[in-house]
């Protein structure tokens, strides 16, 4: 009897053991989510999620909707993460010229300057906020991509004033005024170029689960269930199957 229930045991203890060995560690890191609205009369959409690990962001932008086409070419947007204000997004009262778009310098108040660029590759700094070779291209595109995070950057997110600013309007869209106007951070560039396109404020939510293959282009949610949990109740399950077996198996001889 104890040499059956000690070979049950041992696949039963080796299979939990598989099972627990396979699961990823439970992760400490906070997880940033906003969900961006138009603003300035553009129709697009987006959202974007920021997972913090230390001092390191794993950062991803989905946008669509977005103003397609800029002289014959895909649209340059560029998208920051701005922080030291209100961390808001502004209200339609932030248009104080009356043109009928609020430029970046209006919202700066609500949203603050730029903490980090959410390029598409390489530096994520202040410096790079108006490079167009490292901008979103076109109307709908996704930005992937881990990055350091910065002092000024992590204390946004931590005081819930970090704000997502993705910027680029069509300027057919714009009053009379607006389209002759020049951007007032490039004047080289028409206002539409610079100016707000979406907005969201950056949440923190539960904190985040362990994310699945790099490779696989999944955005990792919150509130899942654990694996390592359900490993370690694969494990108990087996343990009771495998008990109820020796039972079974007990009273068979019993009968017989």
């Amino acid at each position: 009897m104890n040499k059956s229930l000690r070979l049950l045991a041992v696949p039963t203890l080796a299979l939990g053991a598989l099972a627990l060995s396979g699961a990823p560690a439970m992760a400490a890191d906070t997880t940033y989510q906003s969900t961006l609205s138009a603003i300035n009369g553009s129709s697009a959409s987006g959202t974007i999620t920021v997972d913090v690990t230390g001092n390191q962001a794993h950062a991803v932008l989905k946008v669509s909707g977005l103003a397609a086409k800029f002289m014959d070419a895909p649209y340059p947007h560029v998208q920051h993460i701005h922080g030291g204000a209100q961390g808001t997004c502004p209200a339609p009262s932030a248009d104080k010229d009356g043109d009928g778009v609020i430029s970046t310098t209006e919202g700066a108040p609500s949203y603050g300057g730029i903490v980090t660029t959410l390029s598409t590759s390489g530096d994520t700094s202040t410096a790079a906020g108006l490079d167009l070779k490292v901008a979103g291209q076109g109307a709908s595109y996704t930005i992937d991509r881990t990055f350091e995070l910065n002092a000024e950057t992590k204390a946004a997110l931590q005081a819930g004033t970090a704000v997502v600013v993705v910027h680029g309007l069509d300027p057919a869209t714009l009053t009379a005024k607006a389209q002759a106007a020049k951007s007032d951070l490039v004047p080289s560039l028409p206002l539409a170029a610079t100016s707000p396109a979406l907005c969201g404020t950056l949440k923190a939510g539960q904190m985040k689960m362990p994310a699945g293959a790099a490779d696989t282009g999944v955005v990792q949610q919150t509130g899942g269930t654990d694996t390592a949990a359900l490993a370690l109740g694969g494990g108990l399950v087996l343990t009771a199957l495998a008990g109820g077996a020796y039972v079974i198996r007990r009273n068979t001889r019993s009968a017989s």
